[in-house]
């Protein structure tokens, strides 16, 4: 099944993008038979001559752009936007999954329009994921729905849970609540009446955690709602470029480099690029929809096309699908 990359999406497209694109055929993560690229034709050209497997993937024009700083519902109006084009592709079966670091809001607005939500899903949620201390962390929702109920929250912990045990391999993903403190008497209303759903779940809750818990291993999987989680994501961001940037100098003796302190300084500024895994699945939509950074570079974009091959190879649409209507005929909460 191919995936539609959005070539025009993002501030470095459409270099980094394509570029990313090629990066992935050379590591082996997709085939060019795997890839449908969307994007303007002479903007995109002079990147196949220097990329030339990118001549051998499917390739739809698209004549209009979405800037990033626009309204995410003028795309709704913009068929010929690279963004609508590549969505369109997804609901005519042409791909199996959609990439852009376009507009977030954007790509938002247009898989819920286009391709709708999954059966009983009552609101998508963006699915970030770190490395933490024992293995993949995955954050929802960063930014998808600001304004949550305990019901929303019980379906991105359901949709979260499937996605760390069938896309990123663990066995019995831990589930819990971001709370400002780990006793169940904290806490606003959502995230009390939000717990008391937790606690008779169909996955592993193992309680709150604290923002300073997140990397800690506690959990594999944190719900907030989207202000909250979008907060959580620039925080990380931020303090992984200050990281970078403190260290940058000190570091750039090679000695330095290959010391063990060097090699540390490495790792932890890895736990926290997002790069690491591209992008964030839009989880709840029907269709695979992968939303990128606006600043990913060529190993995003590259990273981006292996976890949504992952995707698209687990299925983890039909395993919502699945879950949800065991909910509904039992009557669950938030089904």
């Amino acid at each position: 099944m191919k995936i539609a990359v959005d070539a025009m999406g993002g501030d470095h497209a459409p270099q980094e993008i394509l570029c990313g694109v090629a990066r992935a055929f050379d590591k082996g993560f997709v085939r060019p038979s795997d890839v449908l690229l969307v994007g303007h034709p002479e903007r995109v050209e002079r990147w196949f001559a220097e990329a030339p497997l990118l001549r051998q993937c499917e390739f739809r024009p698209a004549t209009d752009d979405v800037a990033m700083g626009e309204s995410a519902v003028k795309v709704l109006r913009r068929p010929q936007s690279s963004i609508m084009v590549a969505m369109d592709a997804v609901k005519s079966g042409a791909a199996g999954a959609f990439i852009s670091a376009g507009s977030t809001g954007a790509c938002v607005a247009a898989a819920w329009r286009v391709l709708g939500p999954l059966k009983n899903v009552d609101r998508p949620g963006i699915a970030v994921t770190f490395e933490g201390a024992n293995g993949p962390l995955t954050i929802l929702d960063v930014g998808a729905n600001i304004h949550a109920t305990p019901e929303h929250l019980l379906q991105y912990g359901v949709m979260g849970e499937l996605f760390s045990r069938n896309v990123l391999g663990l066995a019995k993903p831990r589930v819990a609540l971001l709370n400002i403190g780990e006793e169940e008497e904290k806490g606003n209303k959502l995230v009390k009446s939000t717990r008391d759903l937790f606690s008779t779940a169909p996955f592993t809750f193992v309680g709150n955690v604290e923002g300073n818990q997140l990397l800690s291993g506690k959990a594999d999987v944190v719900v907030c709602e989207g202000f909250v989680g979008n907060v959580v994501l620039k925080v990380f961001e931020g303090v992984g470029h200050y990281f970078h940037d403190a260290v940058k100098g000190p570091l750039q003796d090679p000695a330095a480099q290959q010391s063990p302190l060097g090699h540390a300084v490495r790792k932890v500024t890895q736990k926290l690029d997002y790069a690491e895994y591209g992008g964030a699945p839009l989880l709840g939509v029907d269709g695979l929809v992968m939303i990128m950074h606006g600043r990913s570079d060529r190993r995003a974009m590259a990273n981006a096309l292996r976890v949504s091959a992952q995707f698209v190879k687990a299925d983890v649409n039909r395993q919502i699908r699945a879950a949800f209507d065991a909910a509904a005929s039992a009557g669950g909460a938030g089904a």
